[in-house]
């Protein structure tokens, strides 16, 4: 009995987490309600505070879940496969990159706030991306001597970021598949090898 109630918690909570990453993207993090996530979620309202505590609990989990569905596997230091020099251009292109990148540019300006309690959580998240970018740079790239692994962590990291957020916000204008792509032979072209 305790198992199956352990389940429906788990299952309720991802049901209320999957509304309302669909509703910041939709409607913004200021705009949704408690009411709205209910509604999308078919969970009572009630138990959005019982989840999650309040709104910000409910902002802290959204992006926690697309943090974690993100950086899967990226920053495996004991992974079983050895890194090639095409997985930045891979990792980039994740599907759950494209699928999130949507929400990471609705909450943007949320996380821009140090009050914010998701600011802290993209510090972080910028951090691995970098560390696992690092990772990369320093078993493939070359540097010249005045660049280290840490400031093309900054650019590359960077520049994913804005492709996917140009690609979210334009996307009859920016093709990311290709922008990425033309990324990694930039990459391929001056720094591999």
């Amino acid at each position: 009995m305790a198992d199956r109630r352990a389940e429906t918690t788990r299952e309720s909570r991802n049901m209320l987490i999957v509304a309302a990453t669909a509703l910041f993207v939709e409607k913004g993090y200021q705009q949704t309600t408690f009411a709205d996530v209910a509604e999308r979620s078919g969970i009572s309202r009630g138990s959005i505070p019982w989840h999650f505590g309040n709104k910000d609990g409910l902002l802290v989990a959204v992006l926690d879940h697309a943090s974690e569905a993100l950086l899967e596997g990226s920053d495996d230091a004991d992974s079983t496969r050895a890194p090639r020099p095409d997985d930045f251009v891979v990792q980039t292109k994740r599907s759950s990159m494209v699928r999130t990148s949507l929400l990471f540019v609705a909450l943007y300006v949320e996380a821009v706030d140090p009050q914010s309690p998701i600011h802290d959580r993209y510090v972080a998240l910028h951090d691995r991306l970098r560390d696992a970018a690092k990772r990369w740079i320093n078993a493939f790239v070359r540097l010249p001597d005045a660049v280290t692994a840490d400031d093309l962590a900054v650019i590359l990291v960077g520049a994913a970021i804005g492709i996917h957020l140009q690609a979210a916000m334009a996307p009859e204008r920016i093709r990311m598949d290709h922008a990425v792509d033309k990324l990694g032979a930039l990459l391929d072209a001056t720094l591999l090898g």
